[in-house]
């Protein structure tokens, strides 16, 4: 099946550029989501992930949101997909990537762009709970993370379908683009380092010397963090290792579950093309990219009251793929 969006994005009135779509997005987008369980998961390693979950009724389908890097089961775009499927009548999964539910993680390690392990107990977990279709969403980093497990699944997957938005195809090139010159892009990589650099603090705090922490501190890029912390908290020789393995866009081609991929051709944080050519080959991908949107932006409407596009696209696919 080759979905077509089911209305064309235009961008709301004064929102045209990229920067404009990116920001206002992650400031404008509903704050208030519907009513959630929250439930810890322990992992097999002595760590946990918290979720924040509803039921729909027996039979309903369920989708898992996974967030973007720093992002949270608070974040916007998570609250308008879990918003957007109680109104339909389902349930609804947010997974918290280890040590983003507002509690320090156990474990040195954390999360990065390729862990799909944690990802994939939460969902394997939901299609053993659920009666209805199991549909899974990640925007940014969370729609990387999703790929890679799809493509490391196969015909495994324990999905129905997938939708992955504004996802960091190729990591070395994203990041290039951020660590790019320009006010916004330091802005976008500023935000990203602020907390990351404090998690990094606390957990050199609880396990002394399990990275350079001078070298950290003297990061001014997201390749420089990667390289220091990120590499070594996970196992890679360093922030190029970590992209070539972790990266989804050369396997998009062993994807077997019907999926979503969307994007801006305008995405501040990606270098052009947003999506792989060759991911148009794969039969059971829909490649929907917009000639505007920005990064997890998709603003329509209007300034005072805004559309937000993909998130609705989104839902929509999983219905079309449900009849």
């Amino acid at each position: 099946m080759r979905f077509q969006p089911t209305q064309p994005f235009i961008p709301a009135p004064g929102l045209a550029n990229e920067h404009a779509q990116t920001i206002y997005a992650s400031l404008a987008r509903p704050s208030h989501a519907p009513t959630v369980r929250r439930e810890r998961r322990e992992l097999t390693d002595g760590d946990f992930v918290d979720l924040d979950s509803f039921d729909g009724p027996r039979g309903a389908p369920h989708v898992v949101a996974l967030h973007g890097l720093e992002g949270s089961s608070q974040a916007g775009y998570i609250i308008a997909i879990l918003r957007g499927a109680a109104e339909r009548g389902w349930g609804a999964t947010a997974l918290n990537f280890r040590s983003c539910s507002g509690e320090p993680n156990r474990l040195a390690r954390s999360y990065h762009s390729g862990d799909i392990d944690d990802a994939l107990t939460v969902l394997r977990e939901v299609r053993a709970r659920v009666t209805g279709p199991v549909f899974a969403v990640g925007f940014s980093l969370g729609a990387n993370v999703l790929c890679r497990l799809l493509e490391d699944q196969g015909d495994a997957a324990p999905v129905d379908a997938a939708a992955s938005v504004s996802a960091p195809y190729d990591l070395d090139a994203c990041c290039r683009k951020l660590d790019g010159g320009g006010p916004f892009h330091r802005l976008y990589r500023e935000r990203f380092l602020r907390t990351l650099k404090q998690k990094a603090r606390e957990k050199l705090r609880r396990f002394p010397g399990v990275f350079d922490g001078r070298a950290m501190e003297a990061a001014r890029t997201i390749r420089a963090f990667d390289d220091t912390v990120t590499a070594t908290l996970h196992g890679f020789r360093d922030a190029a290792h970590y992209y070539a393995e972790a990266s989804s866009g050369p396997r998009l081609h062993a994807i077997r579950r019907p999926t979503l991929l969307l994007s801006a051709a305008d995405d501040p944080m990606l270098e052009s093309p947003v999506i792989p050519p060759a991911a148009t080959q794969n039969p059971l991908l829909s490649v929907v990219v917009t000639e505007r949107g920005g990064h997890v932006g998709f603003v329509a409407g209007r300034v005072h009251r805004p559309h937000f596009w993909a998130e609705a696209q989104v839902l929509e696919f999983f219905g079309a793929v449900r009849a």
